[in-house]
């Protein structure tokens, strides 16, 4: 490999890639990072504290000039987040705070008031807290199963991921 990537070296786009490629079959983790994402405030700012980690895969090819060698795996160092808070080096409104904690609790149950959380929140923000629930629930992959005991195709998310503008 040529060089380590760092987290601010990815656009947002790779970013929420790479920690989604990670946390692919965790729905806590999905959810988590999804919720971050669609929020639109916090990868970046995880990033530029170094709260993200980033490796690759061994791939001896040349990328093309400005690509990160081999692909990206992310994870958010969830462990470090309150000293972070605490030294001041991310930082958001009381609402996108709420966002942040909810997405520590659901990804490596930080614990949290959900009323509060929740309560405090706009109805963009709110429509997001609950779909990462639904999601973290595994409501995207319920199946139904018919009086014959035959399951059906997958359902509905209770609350689904809205579109990204």
């Amino acid at each position: 490999m040529l060089f380590s990537p760092r987290p601010i070296d990815l656009d947002r786009v790779d970013l929420e890639s790479a920690l989604l490629r990670a946390a692919v079959g965790d729905f806590f983790s999905e959810a988590a990072v999804l919720l971050l994402a669609n929020a639109g405030h916090w990868l970046p700012s995880l990033a530029a504290a170094d709260l993200i980690t980033i490796e690759t895969d061994d791939d001896d090819t040349a990328p093309p000039t400005g690509e990160v060698p081999g692909i990206a795996w992310a994870a958010i160092t969830w462990s470090e987040l309150d000293d972070a808070l605490a030294a001041g080096r991310i930082e958001g409104s009381s609402g996108q705070l709420r966002i942040l904690r909810a997405a520590a609790s659901i990804a490596d149950g930080h614990p949290i008031d959900l009323g509060d959380t929740a309560a405090g929140l706009d109805r963009r923000h709110l429509q997001l807290l609950l779909a990462a629930i639904s999601h973290a629930g595994g409501s995207h992959d319920h199946r139904d199963t018919d009086p014959n005991g035959l399951v059906s195709d997958p359902l509905p998310p209770l609350v689904p991921w809205p579109a990204r503008d």
